[in-house]
């Protein structure tokens, strides 16, 4: 694990914008791809594809407040957290190379940020424990307006 000591209550960095999940679905009609657009409070979106249809599933339901049912790997990091007394407070979602990745931050007996893991999974994470998701600002686009 690639992890790193940090002050959790440092100032949001201005390159970062908080967002919500506004929509969940699939891009192909076998349920292989998933979708999440994530919208920030100014409206701007980023719409995160190329991520398994799985994850997507697990973000819609916890979204949904279906929480009883986690994940195996999900469940390891809650057990992890449970027992290290600790809490995943936020994730920040950045583009490395052409591929998303995310940070995660930790606060408890001691501060840590886990660098450099899939996005998709980081925001699954976040839908469930209903913690903030930081978008980087070059990531979200205006919203595209109805063509018709």
């Amino acid at each position: 694990m690639n992890s790193k000591q940090l002050d959790i209550s440092q100032k949001q960095e201005p390159d970062y914008t908080t967002a919500k999940i506004t929509h969940v679905g699939f891009i192909d009609p076998y349920a292989m791809e998933g979708i999440a657009i994530l919208q920030s409070e100014d409206n701007k979106e980023f719409h995160m594809r190329a991520f398994s249809g799985e994850v997507a599933r697990h973000i819609k339901s916890f979204l949904e407040g279906h929480r009883d049912v986690l994940p195996t790997i999900y469940n390891m990091i809650e057990q992890i957290c449970e027992e290290s007394e600790m809490l995943l407070v936020k994730v920040k979602v950045y583009e490395s190379g052409k591929v998303l990745r995310a940070n995660l931050y930790f606060t408890g007996k001691k501060d840590i940020v886990l660098r450099n893991y899939r996005a998709s999974d980081a925001v699954a994470l976040a839908a469930f424990y209903n913690i903030p998701i930081l978008v980087r600002n070059t990531l979200l686009k205006d919203k595209m307006e109805n063509l018709s």
